[in-house]
């Protein structure tokens, strides 16, 4: 390989993104979000990474001096549940631990 010369993933150019664009992207993030869709799925739709197009919305709130979109009461309950969750199943782990390294001391 000569110098100079990339291979895989960083062949891609980067691409430049307008700044009307990314208002329109966080325009329609911010829609998308009364509606229930997640970032993610806006960003699928504009073909964006979505951590870019969360950068973009941190970005405006900054620029507006306001913070980011506040999340609705039914995205805080599905966030909470899923923290829940994770929560149990790290704690069936730690108990299957215990109960292994138990038996093993005896």
């Amino acid at each position: 390989m000569k110098q100079g010369e990339r291979k895989g993933a960083l062949d891609r150019e980067r691409r430049a993104f307008s700044d009307e664009f990314k208002a329109e992207a966080v325009r329609m993030a911010g829609q998308a979000h009364g509606q229930g869709k997640s970032v993610a799925q806006v960003a699928r739709e504009l073909d964006v990474r979505p951590d870019l197009l969360r950068v973009w919305i941190k970005e405006a709130a900054t620029r507006r001096g306001g913070a980011e979109p506040e999340e609705t009461l039914e995205q805080e309950v599905r966030r909470l549940r899923r923290e829940v969750e994770t929560l149990r199943q790290e704690q069936a782990f730690a108990k299957k631990v215990a109960a292994y390294f138990a038996k093993e001391s005896r």
